[in-house]
């Protein structure tokens, strides 16, 4: 399809300002060199927003002689020249939307919660009453001595020694404060400040302090306060024990 004539541009250039607003003298001499015969390869359908946005939306939604109101592959170098830059933004904000969504994504996979023994049974639960003070503050997960005990997630170590009834214990504290007990080892491989990640070996199953036989006790302590159900952490983690 050619171009719109001259004559024609200038009347939608009027019925633009009448209905849409003031025209720039910019914008009035880019729809008048419409009809000069000058063309390139356009810049498909974001020209056309482009065209829409310049008050040419008139000139494809009335048909003349026949004529399809479709953009040809033809235009003006400034319509093609703003369409190439409208599409380079959009780009950029779908690249940028993009990052953004795999950087979540890594983190989401990376921060993952794994099991603390690869081999077990629990043999208590938080909340039990019987053979503690109080109450079980956390999860047991029954294992054999020299069993090696994994960091449930990435964190650092704030706490690596012996701790009354809980014998051997190690603290790994989440990035989001969350503190992690394991108890009851007999040895620890990890030192305070030492950074683990989900899965690391930290130490080895035992059977110290106020123990009754070979086990790890697991707590869990979000932003380093009480103790919460360690199953329900596990399993809001994606785990279930």
């Amino acid at each position: 399809m050619s171009l719109p004539s001259l004559p024609l541009v200038a009347g939608i250039t009027v019925l633009a300002i009448s209905t849409g607003g003031a025209v720039t003298a910019a914008e009035a001499d880019l729809v008048g060199r419409m009809g000069d015969g000058t063309s390139v390869t356009a810049a498909g359908a974001i020209g056309r927003d482009v065209l829409a946005q310049r008050g040419a939306q008139a000139s494809r939604n009335a048909p003349r002689n026949g004529e399809s109101s479709e953009l040809t592959e033809e235009s003006d170098p400034a319509l093609v020249a703003l369409a190439e830059a409208q599409a380079k933004r959009y780009e950029q904000k779908i690249a940028e939307m993009r990052r953004a969504a795999e950087a979540q994504a890594a983190k989401i996979k990376e921060n993952k919660w794994v099991l603390p023994l690869a081999s077990y049974s629990l043999t208590a639960t938080f909340g039990q009453y019987g053979l503690w003070a109080s109450y079980h503050t956390g999860l047991d997960f029954n294992g054999d001595s020299g069993d090696p005990i994994m960091a449930v997630a990435n964190g650092t170590v704030t706490f690596a020694g012996y701790d009354g009834s809980y014998g051997n214990k190690t603290v790994v504290t989440l990035d989001d404060g969350t503190e992690i007990w394991f108890a009851h080892q007999t040895s620890i491989y990890v030192s305070v400040g030492e950074q683990v990640r989900g899965g690391e070996v930290i130490g080895t199953v035992g059977s110290t302090g106020n123990s009754t036989g070979s086990h790890l006790h697991v707590e869990v302590r979000p932003g380093g306060g009480g103790p919460v159900d360690p199953f329900q952490a596990f399993v809001e983690h994606g785990i279930v024990p």
